[in-house]
């Protein structure tokens, strides 16, 4: 369960600089995370971004299902200036497409997670106690718990649910991204990005 301010306080800001002001308190170790310290966010693809499922052509192409929700979430964090990244372990070039669409950068191929993840808050400079990880499967367990925050999608595996800071109601593919925006981190999406 998530503490909400009082009734006296409005959920949502009219300015983008007093959502900065604004805590959540996380669920499993009540942390509270400040969204005005909230640097990045780093998440997964397959799984998060998609139903993690794969469409497989008769030539062998693969296609995959995204969620067309979460693209004015990641407009919104950028509008904030919080950095998002995608780092995947899938070398299909979708995941690059998708990312491209989304004005966001993707790391593919990633073998380590962990290691990938430190060399990409040093490269873009972020520290990881200011970063929220999304991910969905056990190839994420080390990445989750080198950042101060995570969150996995509903249809995660059950030690990846057992060790996030917001387990969602969303399932993968099914507007995460759009779900920690507006649910978790109280984001007005119409107020940031239509004001």
């Amino acid at each position: 369960m998530i503490r909400r301010p009082p009734r006296s306080t409005p959920l949502y800001s009219s300015a983008a600089s007093d959502v900065y002001k604004r805590q959540v308190y996380a669920p499993k170790y009540m942390k509270k995370l400040f969204i005005d310290s909230l640097q990045a966010i780093v998440l997964d693809f397959d799984g998060v971004l998609t139903d993690n499922s794969v469409f497989v052509t008769e030539d062998g192409s693969e296609m995959v299902k995204c969620n067309r929700a979460d693209g004015m979430a990641f407009k919104a964090l950028k509008e904030l200036g919080i950095k998002s990244f995608i780092l995947s372990t899938e070398t299909n070039s979708v995941v690059d497409v998708r990312a491209r669409k989304l004005n966001i950068k993707a790391i593919s191929g990633v073998e380590d997670k962990a290691s990938a993840l430190k060399d990409l808050s040093k490269l873009e400079e972020f520290d990881l106690s200011n970063t929220l990880y999304i991910g969905n499967d056990l190839n994420d367990f080390q990445a989750i718990k080198l950042c101060a925050y995570s969150a996995c999608p509903s249809d995660s595996h059950q030690l990846i649910k057992d060790i996030v800071t917001f387990n969602l109601e969303s399932d993968g593919g099914s507007g995460v991204v759009r779900e920690l925006v507006e649910r978790i981190l109280n984001i007005n999406i119409l107020t940031i990005l239509y004001n």
